[in-house]
């Protein structure tokens, strides 16, 4: 979880989209 929330921190929306697409992804 820290990775996604340091994606989300750093590239805004962005981030949050693609920390979205990789909890489905597993």
């Amino acid at each position: 979880m820290s990775k996604v929330a340091l994606i989300t921190g750093v590239t805004g929306q962005d981030g949050a989209y693609l920390a979205e697409f990789l909890l489905k992804k597993g």
